[in-house]
């Protein structure tokens, strides 16, 4: 028969697995996005997809940190069981109890550095973070299912009211952690979450992850000589900053979303990467590599699939919010895709090729 601990344990555990599986669904179609393997495609509308999954991702993490507390706290008295190992179904479950609290752990401190831009290590953040996930989640699954009897008896059954209190503050404290931390996704939100990161801050009150000093381009990028180059199989076009202003102009309210999970709307305006690509003599649709004036860092390349350099709205961004773009926010002129990463948001455009 199930104990008042187990039946707790269980509904802790099922909530615990809800938000883990949603964390790693969006996790996993940010790492398509940012990484895309060739059978998979992004949507370009709408333009507040990936704000979405991407503010569920971090918003599924948060809330996991308390729910995952609240389940260790529940079963760390079956640490000191005797035997250690009873049956085959039992070492199992403690592999996997084992191997779930390290991945876990891992995941959700690690996501909040991230999200904290704080990275106190030598790895790679992004491909450690993705692989380390597909452990977690296959532990999960491990663990469910060994569970899985007990699991069915234990939500079918009410626990005492000392341990539904105990419920309830676990609940709390999960929706407390997102109620603190929503704002930084959630405009409606920001005046009362108070743990909110980033949201307002910045130049043109639009917050930056990597300035113009940091990036090594404050020279170049305010350089009068400065020229955009547009490659295409007929042959190379260049643009001074005063011949794309006298390009037809378009402006769009569109949001950028950062893989943190912070997000902010802003009004954008330039020239159509489309009418762009015309004037140089190339068709949209064309998959287009963008090169940046910084040449340390990480994203100084991307890539624009065709599903957004045929999209009006993805644009060559000259202006933000009715003023010329100050240089943290990438002037000359950046990139603004709808439904994509800020970090494949380039800034600091120096070259484009059609592939």
């Amino acid at each position: 028969m199930n104990t008042p601990s187990e039946r707790v344990t269980s509904r802790i555990g099922l909530a615990l697995a809800v938000t883990f599986t949603l964390c790693f669904v969006t996790g996993l179609l940010s790492h398509l996005v940012q990484h895309p393997p060739s059978w998979f495609g992004w949507p370009s509308r709408p333009v507040w997809l990936y704000r979405i999954t991407q503010g569920t991702h971090v918003l599924s993490g948060i809330a996991s940190v308390p729910l995952l507390l609240a389940k260790l706290w529940s079963v760390y008295p079956k640490l000191f069981e005797r035997p250690v190992i009873r049956s085959l179904p039992h070492a199992l479950e403690r592999l996997s109890i084992l191997v779930l609290s390290a991945a876990a752990f891992f995941e959700l401190v690690t996501g909040l550095f991230n999200v904290a831009q704080n990275y106190p290590w030598n790895f790679y953040f992004p491909q450690l973070h993705y692989a380390v996930a597909w452990v977690a989640i296959g532990s999960i699954l491990v663990h469910i299912a060994v569970k899985l009897p007990s699991i069915r008896r234990s939500i079918t059954r009410k626990p005492e009211p000392s341990r539904r209190a105990f419920l309830r503050t676990t609940w709390l404290a999960a929706g407390v952690a997102v109620a603190a931390t929503a704002g930084a996704t959630v405009p409606l939100l920001r005046n009362v979450s108070g743990l909110s990161w980033r949201s307002g801050k910045g130049p043109q009150g639009l917050p930056v992850n990597r300035t113009a000093a940091a990036a090594g381009v404050v020279d170049t990028a305010n350089d009068p000589g400065w020229r955009l180059s547009v490659v295409t199989p007929d042959g190379t076009k260049t643009y001074s900053l005063e011949q794309l202003r006298a390009l037809p102009r378009t402006s769009a309210e569109l949001p950028i979303a950062c893989v943190e999970g912070w997000s902010e709307s802003a009004r954008w305006s330039g020239v159509s990467l489309p009418e762009l690509l015309r004037h140089a003599g190339s068709a949209p649709g064309t998959p287009v590599r963008v090169f940046s004036l910084e040449k340390a860092g990480l994203y100084g390349i991307s890539e624009l699939p065709g599903e957004h350099t045929a999209d009006d709205l993805t644009l060559l961004a000259l202006e933000l919010n009715g003023e010329v773009l100050d240089a943290d926010h990438g002037f000359p002129c950046r990139i603004i895709a709808p439904s994509r990463p800020g970090v494949l948001q380039t800034k600091w455009v120096t070259r484009l090729e059609t592939l």
